[in-house]
């Protein structure tokens, strides 16, 4: 393949595609190619992956196995749509049942996280009779007009013409300037205010288990215990996003067993395909039963995607890599927290998804200029880092759970190295 190059690329960016949409980097490269952690860009110039294109390539780029799997159902048969008869897609239902949490049992299949999640709105209508949400700030749960509405991240809301009626923000359980216990008591106090005064309109309460790109948040363990008691009593149902941290990202096969609790609805994507679009939103026989009128994706776990996942699910077992995101995403952390840097205000996160919040120095940088900086350093030094937060002043690293050590010792070399270096600047 002939490569035009980065120049290029945002030339034709600029002039075919929807301004908003943006690219990392003011010096980007265009990348090629890809082989488990790692990254090629067109002069074959190395980088080891941190970002795993947003927690979606858990199992590595282009991995051998799956890949063998993926090619061998587009030989076969391609596409039907659900109407018609496949085995892919019974078998991934039948396995997904086996790993979820609690009793959930029956799964609808989609293309994107956003389709997923507003599925898992509509049964959450459906089963409880009521129409209203409760959603966290700093939450983000899609891109269709209610996942939108439901999303609490200003710069993510597109427009201020979203659903407003009967979806109800309150804080989330964390604060820089408080506690953690202070900030969940915030928040639970905001959810009974809500749960008493709208309770009979509300049918769910929508919750990634830990924000992915409001800045990599996790809450305190007993947090989501007590949000599931509270929404039983007015029988409210908890919808677990687990698009961005599900299938071991954190350490666990799914975020939510971290705080020992089973949500009424659970809905995944992106690792599910590791780069085959799929996704799913799942539930209970009980709750399933609600959802009965004729509905389909058209592309909704057809055989490839299906197939994909199921391979997927087999290389995370076979491998151990939920065993490995605990173990390295600990190691990860502790290097991370030894980073002695004025630059670093705080390590979250859990497994490997973990977040750097970054603090400036000086008034004439903000921080979110720093961490522009920070991801544009490392990438020239052959790593490929994320961001997010509400400020996008959080360094991101959610790798391939294939990662080695030594790749994690030598991006931390690099990483001293750069804070060192911006610090020497701004201090």
């Amino acid at each position: 393949m002939h490569y035009i190059g980065p120049d290029a690329i945002i030339t034709k960016r600029q002039e075919y595609f929807f301004p908003a949409t943006a690219h990392f980097y003011k010096e980007p490269p265009q990348i090629v190619g890809g082989s488990m952690q790692y990254l090629f860009d067109h002069n074959n110039k190395k980088y080891v992956d941190f970002f795993a294109g947003v927690s979606v390539m858990n199992c590595g780029h282009s991995n051998p196995q799956i890949l063998k799997d993926t090619i061998e159902q587009l030989n076969n048969i391609q596409h039907t749509t659900t109407v018609y008869l496949t085995q892919p897609m019974v078998e991934l239902a039948q396995r997904l049942a086996e790993i979820f949490p609690g009793d959930i049992k029956r799964t609808f299949f989609c293309v994107t996280g956003s389709e997923a999640n507003e599925g898992a709105m509509a049964l959450a209508r459906l089963y409880t009779k009521k129409n209203g949400f409760i959603a966290l700030t700093g939450g983000l749960h899609g891109r269709t007009h209610l996942t939108l509405s439901v999303t609490g991240i200003p710069m993510w809301r597109l427009d201020d013409h979203l659903v407003k009626e009967n979806i109800f923000f309150i804080e989330r359980p964390y604060s820089a300037d408080s506690s953690y216990e202070e900030a969940m008591d915030k928040s639970l106090q905001q959810l009974d205010a809500v749960l008493k005064s709208q309770g009979n309109e509300l049918c769910a309460m929508l919750v990634e288990p830990i924000q992915g790109n409001g800045g990599i948040i996790m809450y305190p363990k007993n947090y989501l215990k007590k949000v599931k008691t509270l929404l039983e009593v007015h029988n409210v149902l908890l919808i677990a996003d687990e698009v961005q941290t599900g299938y071991g990202r954190t350490g666990k096969m799914f975020c939510i067993e971290h705080y020992d609790v089973v949500p009424d609805i659970i809905v995944t994507a992106k690792a599910l395909g590791n780069g085959i679009p799929i996704s799913t939103f799942s539930t209970t026989d009980e709750i399933a039963k609600a959802y009965n009128r004729p509905s389909a994706s058209t592309f909704g776990g057809n055989p490839v995607a299906a197939q994909t996942a199921l391979s997927v699910l087999h290389y995370i077992e076979e491998n151990n890599l939920v065993q490995r995101s605990n173990e390295l995403g600990k190691y990860l952390k502790q290097k991370l927290e030894q980073i002695a840097s004025p630059l670093i205000q705080e390590v979250r996160g859990c497994g490997l998804m973990l977040g750097v919040q970054i603090q400036s120095p000086s008034s004439s940088v903000t921080s979110a200029e720093i961490t522009d900086i920070i991801l544009e350093e490392m990438k020239d030094r052959g790593f490929i880092i994320g961001k997010n937060g509400l400020n996008r002043d959080v360094i991101a690293f959610q790798p391939p759970l294939v990662i080695s050590k030594e790749d994690i010792d030598a991006m931390v070399v690099s990483m001293e190295a750069v804070l060192e270096q911006i610090s020497f600047l701004y201090v």
